[in-house]
């Protein structure tokens, strides 16, 4: 019992000695949660794709950004749940005639603070949708690089069973597709760096 109690103690004391070092639940209100939900799942997109996994886009910034990303967000919406509960307590329920106005930047400050984070969270989901929709693809350029391996058997197939002139048109049609497929590899790749680029040009600090 002894040992238990002093290794209890001794964990609660960590706790409180680095209590700025993490966030609970509870530290956030409902909205808040769901909105760092919404940036936690677009990181783990981001980080579990393939192409992140394959270092087709910017693994090594991926890796050091975007947790410090969830973390800022996470923070500031700490400081928000607060502030809002405070402005829930400070504020009346029924304002004096001729004071609205005057409550009225306090309660802008914070609907300013909750648009310019949900915004951030937005970023991060059209970054981890372009990742999705690059992975998408870079698994199709994959298959289709195996098939491309065995392009002189399809070749061989085509000219010892279909005449001349539609053997070259299949043949072409192999080598055509195989090129509109890596474009689109390549394109796709592009364009989750681009959302990347967009994303950590503006870093919170």
């Amino acid at each position: 019992m002894d040992s238990t109690y002093r290794s209890t103690r001794r964990r609660l004391r960590l706790a409180r000695e680095h209590a700025n070092q993490y966030i609970l639940p509870e530290d956030l209100d409902y909205p808040c949660q769901q909105l760092l939900r919404r940036a936690q799942h677009a990181v783990e997109a981001i980080m579990g794709s393939a192409v992140h996994k394959a270092g087709l886009i910017d693994s090594i910034e991926n890796q050091v950004s975007l947790p410090e990303e969830v973390w800022q967000i996470a923070t500031r919406l700490r400081k928000l749940s607060s502030m809002h509960a405070e402005h829930g307590k400070i504020i009346p329920r029924e304002l004096p005639p001729g004071m609205e106005d005057a409550f009225k930047p306090y309660t802008s400050a914070l609907d300013a603070a909750w648009t310019s984070l949900s915004q951030r969270v937005r970023h991060l989901e059209k970054y981890a949708k372009q990742v999705l929709k690059a992975d998408k693809v870079y698994h199709a350029h994959t298959r289709l690089e195996r098939l491309a391996a065995k392009t002189p058997e399809y070749q061989q197939l085509i000219a010892e069973t279909v005449r001349d002139e539609l053997a070259h048109e299949r043949i072409r049609e192999l080598s055509d597709q195989a090129a509109h497929v890596r474009k689109l590899f390549e394109e796709s790749i592009l364009q989750a760096r681009q959302a990347a680029g967009e994303l950590l040009r503006s870093p919170l600090t």
